[in-house]
């Protein structure tokens, strides 16, 4: 299924939960887009409490017919609000931004599609992006000598996805794809973008590509997902996501090898200090089986 609505090439995929301060730029972002095709803008509003719904309503009403606000009658995390958006999408192609993200070039789907539509051996888009601080006053990061990047299954694998943060991941809206979003397993993985990359890659058999450009913003602050979270409870949900790609994808015996140096190097001890010797034996019979 290599399109699903005629009419629209890209669906712009935004979840967001309480971020007032952040959602209308990330919404400038998406308007200002300058594309030959259309665009429709998906917003997963997870009944935000801090004012996020009404400022995204008002733009809504600025821009009739083009921000779909989907409502849920309860707060209902942010792994569902992923899949209630990516299954809402209707475009050929499929763009990634969380709402306090924001991209900063209008050409940046354009770009992105018109690659995708030049290159069938890729199945995802990228670019590189910087990251600042809460309040857009401090650069934290930013590779100014960007070069062109790709990366394949075996690659994500291993954890090799530099310059791919969901700001600026543009994929192709395929039934491979979408059928991610309809495994019982996705409602426990904590990083959604790290799967849908990894899935991307191993059901399709295409690659990566990132533009050598700088076109979004990530932002860091306490309200993030990942930020304020500390180091053990960090591990231990990398370490729980790391569980299930051993469980779910199948692997050449070279990705084997591969996966399991990674996990001697990244997650061995730590899970033998942390959990137990026994939790260890198991994920290396995962992973060699």
């Amino acid at each position: 299924m290599e399109q699903i609505n005629d009419n629209i090439m890209v669906s712009i995929f935004c979840i967001t939960y309480n971020h007032s301060k952040f959602i209308g730029k990330a919404l400038d972002g998406f308007l200002m887009q300058k594309c030959n095709f259309n665009t429709e803008i998906i917003i997963g509003d997870d009944c935000s409490t801090d004012g996020t719904t009404e400022i995204i309503d008002e733009y809504a009403a600025r821009y009739p017919g083009r921000i779909n606000r989907l409502k849920a009658p309860k707060n209902i995390g942010a792994t569902q609000n992923v899949i209630r958006v990516a299954l809402e999408a209707r475009g050929k192609y499929v763009a990634t931004c969380d709402g306090d993200d924001f991209w900063t070039d209008p050409y940046k789907l354009q770009k992105q599609v018109d690659f995708l539509e030049a290159n069938p051996e890729y199945v995802m888009c990228c670019h590189y992006t910087k990251e600042i601080n809460y309040d857009d006053t401090e650069l934290i990061y930013m590779d100014f000598t960007p070069v062109p990047l790709e990366y394949s299954f075996s690659d994500l694998l291993i954890n090799k996805q530099v310059e791919t943060c969901t700001a600026t991941i543009l994929y192709r809206n395929v039934e491979e794809i979408r059928s991610l979003y309809k495994n019982e397993w996705f409602l426990k993985c904590n990083a959604c973008d790290k799967f849908l990359k990894l899935y991307s890659t191993w059901a399709t058999g295409k690659k990566i590509y990132v533009l050598p450009e700088v076109m979004s913003c990530y932002r860091r602050h306490a309200g993030g997902i990942w930020s304020p979270i500390a180091y053990v409870p960090l591990k231990k949900m990398q370490l729980s996501d790391f569980y299930i790609i051993t469980k779910i994808f199948t692997y050449t015996t070279f990705q084997k090898v591969k996966l399991l140096y990674f996990y001697f190097k990244k997650y061995f001890i730590f899970e033998v200090k942390h959990n137990n010797i026994g939790n260890a034996l198991n994920t290396i019979k995962t992973i060699v089986n």
